[in-house]
């Protein structure tokens, strides 16, 4: 009976903890909408029987109804119904100053999506730093939307982690610190001179906000999603838990080295603010070089955050071997291509497309690919699981293979490596980040063995 009466009373402790009354709860939508602003855009914002409804119109940017107040912590939910034919979002922690872009509003963005992708619920960087979680990898997530009808979110934003459910199923699990406060918005989707979609609609209705201790109220954690961190070269408990590690600790070289001499370059490499930056004016007569990890990898998922150059070159290569050959093979591997496709003749040499950004140098082009362009931060992901291959950017799937194919062969066989005997067929190496000449920056490089 006491056993009994202890599983109860835990029980209810758990569903108590993710509860609230109506008395946390601050209603954001009033009589009127005095307590928004509307920013950038002009499509039209009306309040229709307790219901936000904003419409789009022609030659309009993306438009914006914004709250006047700023959050920081909170638990925001809203009731939602958007045309099938757009997609749209809610702004939160986002701000509009005149210094950036002119006012322009940016910030994290919970997305209403209603395409195929389906990635309503997922966070997308408004005006900065494009996609931090699509929910390529949620499949339960992506079904959580119903198209065409009205839908629950809820977002609870407490300290750095931002999380997401749609309709009780949870989409989002983000990990970041670049914006700890800002204002709530409401977006109207710009279109355009695309006549054929003016005055399609989105709602929305009993939207409100829990601001006092919001930790109280949260839904308890439970890693049933895949969380993504953008915490400069530092794990979350759960990488940590999940086998993650840092391949570059932020502050020093520790764990590279030159892929020829073995020991890390003098000049070339700068370790400055929490980034690896290759610097091609302080590579003088000895220095730079690609590096290579300490450590040989077999089966892993490898996150790494890149900046290039207007015009730039380099690359991630995995499978490296520096011992082999008396070293010669010190430079060969598997490439994650890193290119400014804009600016870089190198996008138009090679096979339809495949020395372009995100590619398997000289084998495959990517496909799906979302560029944040030159001098911004990008995210590449390798995963490899056996002889299979994925290359992801900016969270989306890009292109796969198999290394143990007759395909592959022929690839291999039609390419620079064809006089490589076993080109990319080994079973472990090292991860090599190159020196192509070009500056090039990384930082939060990461790695989970398989």
């Amino acid at each position: 009976m006491k056993k009994l009466i202890f599983i109860n009373a835990v029980l209810l402790s758990f569903l108590l903890s993710g509860c609230s009354s109506d008395r946390q709860w601050q209603n954001l939508i009033k009589d009127d909408l005095s307590n928004w602003e509307q920013l950038n855009g002009t499509a039209p914002f009306e309040l229709i029987d307790g219901e936000i409804v904003g419409t789009t119109v022609l030659n309009s940017p993306n438009s914006f109804l914004c709250t006047k107040e700023n959050y920081s912590d909170f638990i925001l939910e809203f009731d939602t119904w958007f045309d099938p034919q757009m997609n749209s979002g809610v702004q939160i922690r986002s701000e509009s100053r005149a210094d950036y872009q002119n006012g322009r509003v940016h910030g994290y963005q919970v997305e209403m999506d209603p395409s195929e992708r389906a990635w309503s619920g997922g966070i997308y960087d408004e005006a900065r730093r494009g996609w931090l979680y699509t929910l390529d990898k949620n499949p339960e997530g992506q079904k959580a939307l119903k198209v065409g009808e009205w839908n629950h979110y809820r977002v609870e934003a407490i300290g750095k982690s931002i999380r997401t459910w749609i309709n009780e199923v949870p989409c989002a699990d983000l990990i970041d610190g670049m914006t700890p406060s800002g204002f709530i918005a409401l977006q109207v989707h710009g279109i355009g001179r695309d006549s054929s979609r003016v005055g399609l609609q989105v709602k929305w209705k009993n939207i409100r906000i829990i601001t006092e201790d919001p930790a109280e109220y949260a839904t308890p954690y439970e890693p049933v999603i895949p969380q993504y961190s953008y915490l400069d070269n530092e794990l979350t408990e759960r990488e940590k838990e999940e086998g993650w590690k840092l391949l570059f600790d932020g502050a020093t070289s520790e764990g590279w080295m030159n892929a020829k001499s073995k020991t890390f370059p003098i000049g070339g490499w700068e370790i400055k603010e929490g980034t690896l930056t290759l610097n091609p004016e302080t590579k003088g007569t000895d220095g730079g070089g690609d590096i290579v990890t300490v450590d040989k990898f077999k089966n892993f998922e490898l996150i790494v955050d890149f900046k290039y150059s207007t015009g730039g070159n380099s690359g991630i290569k995995y499978f490296v071997d520096i011992e082999s050959d008396n070293g010669s093979r010190a430079s060969i591997g598997c490439e994650y291509q890193i290119l400014d496709d804009r600016q870089n003749p190198d996008a138009k040499a090679g096979i339809e497309g495949n020395r372009t950004l995100a590619g398997l140098y000289d084998l495959i082009a990517p496909a799906n690919k979302r560029d944040n362009g030159a001098n911004q931060w990008n995210r590449a992901i390798i995963v490899v699981n056996g002889s299979k291959v994925r290359h992801w950017l900016n969270g989306q799937l890009n292109l796969e293979y198999d290394r143990s194919t007759p395909a592959w062969k022929e690839l291999v066989a039609a390419s620079k490596f064809k006089n490589i005997p076993g080109f990319g067929e080994a079973e472990e190496g090292r991860i090599l980040l190159q020196d192509h000449g070009n500056m090039v920056s990384f930082k939060n490089i990461k790695i989970r063995e398989i």
